[in-house]
């Protein structure tokens, strides 16, 4: 299982939001690529960017996310916005080892498999969810489309995962559903990523036994809840190296 902080660019700044909801900010740190090169010095060999002005329409840190992948040596997945074949081709050409794609692979699913098919292994379908329910255009709607019915219909792309968001407890600390987690990790037919609530380590224990490909850490590291060194120990750099 990969273990991945969240650097998420906010106005140049890399955040933290709760409940996906863009007016409640809890964590707001200037310099983004300090953090990320933070992160990188730490351990973790792979960071989760995420482009919420992209994601929201109110603009983007391509800068940013740039200097991130070429200053730090990470292994970078990006998501936030990703809506053209022409925008995913420049963050691959950039360096990004993965994409995060959400709105427009729900709204057109013949534009997801030809993306699929011209970046094989390098596409993730973020799939955010509030009650088990799909959502869109950077949480802001309701697809009325639950998230196992929608998962068997990936079957036959050759995607490198599903990243499944649990948008109701992202930032609060409340832990994960895990009864959610399992029936995901079970109906898809990639990998999947959890995000959103995890807490404790005993939560990355289960997702581990679960079956999850990785996890993407956000309010859980920024705040220390999670002992980022223990973290690093088991399944940073150290245990990936030992692995390859």
């Amino acid at each position: 299982m990969i273990v991945a902080p969240a650097v998420d660019l906010r106005g140049g700044r890399c955040v933290q939001l709760v409940g996906g909801r863009p007016e409640d900010e809890r964590v707001s740190l200037p310099d983004p690529v300090a953090v990320a090169r933070g992160w990188r010095d730490q351990g973790f060999p792979t960071l989760h960017v995420v482009d919420l002005d992209a994601a929201l329409g109110s603009g983007d840190n391509a800068d940013i996310i740039r200097r991130i992948i070429e200053e730090t040596g990470a292994d970078v997945q990006v998501g936030g916005g990703i809506r053209s074949s022409d925008r995913a081709k420049a963050l691959i050409e950039a360096g990004a080892a993965r994409l995060i794609i959400g709105t427009r692979a729900l709204d057109d699913p013949e534009w997801l498999a030809e993306l699929a098919s011209v970046h094989p292994g390098a596409v993730i379908i973020a799939l955010d969810t509030r009650d088990g329910v799909i959502l869109r255009k950077g949480w802001t709607e309701a697809t009325g489309l639950r998230v196992e019915e929608y998962l068997p219909e990936l079957a036959d792309l050759p995607l490198a995962g599903v990243l499944s968001t649990d948008v109701g407890r992202e930032g609060r600390l409340k832990g994960i559903d895990r009864e959610g987690c399992t029936r995901v990790i079970e109906a898809s037919p990639h990998p999947v990523w959890i995000s959103g609530g995890i807490t404790t380590a005993d939560e990355l224990d289960f997702l581990d036994r679960s079956g999850a490909g990785g996890v993407v850490l956000g309010m859980a590291v920024y705040t220390g809840a999670l002992d980022t060194e223990a973290l690093v120990n088991r399944w940073g750099s150290k245990t990936n190296e030992d692995e390859a």
